[in-house]
């Protein structure tokens, strides 16, 4: 927004410096075509005049005062202190130079500008402020303000300098001054930083439903359900309405995948107890066990599935939650009889999440650590963004073309760890599940040595 505004001020000012330019310069140009006709219609009266004349009418425009031209005739060539060119002064020189070839076939006259203070007159150890008032100050001062003054010298014999200097119709325009002043660079930045304010309040007030239905949608996916307000804009409060309507409809579904799951449970003990009192009454001995292993299998898929789902769809507040702590009370737990879990780094500040849940989580991870590790280090990484906690076990690992595929349900890795006698494949899933309901993640990588590191990230919202 400040690029575009600063763009479109720049080239505004751009077409407006241009044309102003632009006219200065044909006004300049006209003013220095009249002024040019005058100086060579003087030049050539004095030229005109018998030599006895010249001073006699020079001695009389001297003591009148106030005449256009401050005109002297002198013995030689004054040396003139110019100023500092500019564009505007050459357009003067450029027409008086013209102006005096075309009417007086005059080449050689000598043209500059110079400043009254530093003007010499007459020869040049006099200087125009110190002669009288009435020789020239009327015509070539305007005090208190100095603008410059053009001189004309032309030799009109071997001996004769004539020497004309005359102000500017308008002795202000050939200041050095630029358009792009300190005021208008003001005015200019005054405009930008108003339009920025103003779309910044703008902006804010557009943006905050964006922000509000960031966060209820981040809140949602964390398992804290609550509507948003429908209000605002049109577009606001029809996008709030629809996210508070999806919101319902995916809780609905939530809730009825809870009671499905409620119901094949309740539905299912009863038929598979009595398949396997059943099955106890066969006299074959093969069959008999056959149909008892098929429905123990049957019965821990039930389970599973249902452990599955009560244990992610934790229902709770969040809270307050010191990691530190469950981690440390597990490791009571554990080095009961032997050093199996060492702890390190500590927790900066509590956790804000679901402590069941995470205690599910991280216990999920380090009983497997302890099982195929015998032995794990819990590493504690804390700041800002989030808590980053470590377990590292020194068994046999993973295969790396297995790695994700143990996060999915009902997944152990039998052949290379003769599998977990009490699990079911749903530690590494359900720890997954928890972290991104928090909005982390769960990872597992081989060290480079031997073990596994499992690395459970939280952020903090």
């Amino acid at each position: 927004m400040a690029l575009g505004v600063a763009s479109a001020q720049f080239i505004s000012s751009t077409f407006w410096l241009r044309q102003l330019e632009s006219d200065t310069e044909q006004n300049v140009r006209e003013v220095s075509k009249h002024m040019a006709f005058r100086i060579a219609a003087t030049v050539s009266y004095f030229t005109s005049l018998p030599t006895n004349y010249r001073h006699i009418v020079i001695d009389q425009l001297q003591d009148m005062g106030g005449t256009r031209f401050f005109v002297t005739l002198n013995k030689e060539e004054i040396l003139i202190n110019p100023l500092e060119p500019s564009p505007l002064k050459d357009v003067v020189k450029q027409e008086v130079n013209d102006t005096l070839v075309k009417q007086l076939g005059i080449h050689n006259a000598k043209i500059a500008f110079s400043s009254p203070s530093d003007l010499h007159v007459i020869n040049n150890q006099t200087r125009l402020m110190d002669l009288p008032e009435r020789w020239g100050h009327h015509s070539l001062l305007v005090k208190p303000l100095t603008p410059p003054i053009i001189v004309i010298q032309i030799p009109i014999n071997e001996k004769d300098w004539l020497y004309l200097a005359s102000l500017m119709p308008d002795p202000y325009f050939l200041d050095d001054t630029t358009a792009v002043s300190g005021d208008r660079l003001f005015s200019m930045a005054m405009s930008v930083i108003t339009v920025l304010l103003l779309s910044i309040v703008i902006l804010r007030r557009v943006t905050r439903p964006l922000a509000t239905l960031a966060r209820a949608a981040e809140r949602f996916g964390q398992g804290d359900w609550r509507p948003m307000k429908e209000n605002g804009s049109v577009e606001v409060r029809n996008t709030a309405k629809a996210f508070n309507d999806m919101q319902r409809r995916i809780q609905r579904y939530l809730n009825d995948r809870e009671r499905l799951f409620a119901a094949i449970s309740h539905d299912l003990k009863t038929p598979i107890t009595r398949l396997r009192l059943r099955a106890e009454m066969l006299d074959e001995d093969d069959i008999r066990d056959a149909m008892i292993r098929d429905l123990e299998d049957l019965d821990m898929l039930v389970k599973g599935a249902l452990q599955s789902v009560k244990e992610t769809d934790i229902h709770e507040n969040r809270v307050e939650v010191d990691i530190s702590r469950m981690l440390k009370d597990m490791q009571v737990t554990a080095n009961l009889h032997s050093i199996k879990i060492i702890l390190k780094g500590e927790l900066k500040h509590p956790y804000i999440g679901k402590p069941l849940a995470i205690k599910r989580c991280l216990g999920n991870l380090v009983d497997n650590a302890l099982y195929y590790g015998k032995r794990a280090t819990i590493h504690i990484e804390d700041d800002e963004e989030g808590v980053c906690i470590r377990i590292c076990d020194q068994g046999p690992g993973i295969p790396i073309d297995k790695i994700d595929k143990v996060f999915q349900p009902y997944t152990r890795l039998i052949d290379e760890h003769n599998g977990h006698p009490t699990g079911m494949g749903l530690g590494l899933s359900i720890a997954r599940n928890i972290a991104r309901a928090h909005g982390g993640e769960v990872t597992l990588s081989n060290q480079p040595v031997q073990g596994l590191e499992a690395k459970v990230w939280l952020p903090r919202h």
